[in-house]
């Protein structure tokens, strides 16, 4: 059953309040004192082995359940940290407190806070927070906006019909594809103007704001991609995966655009290396 719009917008009222809670917990820890700790497989070398957590992922996403329990006790929660509660639930909340921990961990203010909600398990409503900077991306088939400095201003992506004009991004193209992902990565990236790398979601934002025309990530959680799926679809743009279909409730392979024909001479690479 569709929502109410005045639901709808309680609950787009609620999301802020949830951004700002996130950042009380983690903006004492930014270039402080963060308590790292590496999750990563004993004995790994190298990127693919170093998984870092700190007590600020940890301690956003508690402050995130707890005003959620709170104010929704019947809504679920899908955490990065603290697991599923509740998942079938007509309303998830779908939380990663601190996408970007290696971005964090080193100073730099492209970590992001991804709060998404599910209604009756689609994306419905999601946000791209960062604190530091005091801005927050939201959106939702109403449309999208950016909550920034006390002032709101509308999102739109921006016309990019032809992938030699694209600005592009992905997070790590070594440590994030596989041999044949990372062959049709390149081939999107020799076609492209211009590659950013090491964004994480802060990149989909920029989709959004039509200051970036597409991401290609691959192997994403359920927590990587739903909050981004109402936000960037309310700026006018597409989420899909690399086939071209809609990005399924686990992640997997993801393709961000501002402009469907962008997309299209993307996944002319991207489908050959499609899961």
């Amino acid at each position: 059953m569709p929502m109410s719009p005045a639901l709808m917008s309680e609950l787009d009222a609620f999301l802020l309040e949830l951004n700002r809670t996130a950042g009380e917990a983690i903006l004492p820890l930014f270039r402080a004192d963060h308590g790292l700790i590496d999750k990563g497989v004993a004995g790994a070398s190298g990127y693919r082995g170093f998984d870092p957590v700190t007590e600020a992922d940890r301690g956003a996403e508690r402050a995130i359940r707890t005003l959620i329990a709170q104010r929704y006790p019947d809504h679920g929660v899908i955490g990065e940290e603290y697991g599923e509660d509740r998942p079938d639930a007509e309303f998830v909340w779908v939380l990663d407190p601190v996408d970007g921990t290696r971005a964090f961990i080193a100073g730099l203010p492209l970590w992001c806070v991804l709060i998404g909600l599910r209604h009756e398990g689609r994306p419905v409503l999601g946000s791209i927070g960062q604190p530091y900077l005091d801005e927050v991306y939201l959106g939702s088939a109403a449309g999208s906006r950016l909550v920034a400095r006390g002032a709101e201003r509308p999102l739109r992506v921006r016309p990019c019909p032809k992938l030699t004009d694209a600005i592009i991004a992905t997070t790590d193209p070594e440590a994030c594809f596989s041999g044949a992902e990372l062959g049709a990565w390149t081939q999107v990236r020799a076609a492209a103007r211009l590659a950013r790398l090491g964004c994480d979601a802060y990149a989909y934002a920029m989709v959004a704001s039509g200051t970036v025309d597409m991401v290609i990530e691959a192997g994403l959680k359920a927590w990587d991609i739903d909050a981004a799926i109402p936000l960037i679809e309310g700026a006018g743009g597409l989420t899909t995966d690399w086939r071209g279909q809609p990005v399924g409730q686990n992640g997997g392979q993801v393709a961000i655009a501002g402009d469907h024909a962008c997309l299209e001479e993307a996944l002319v690479a991207l489908r050959r290396s499609a899961v």
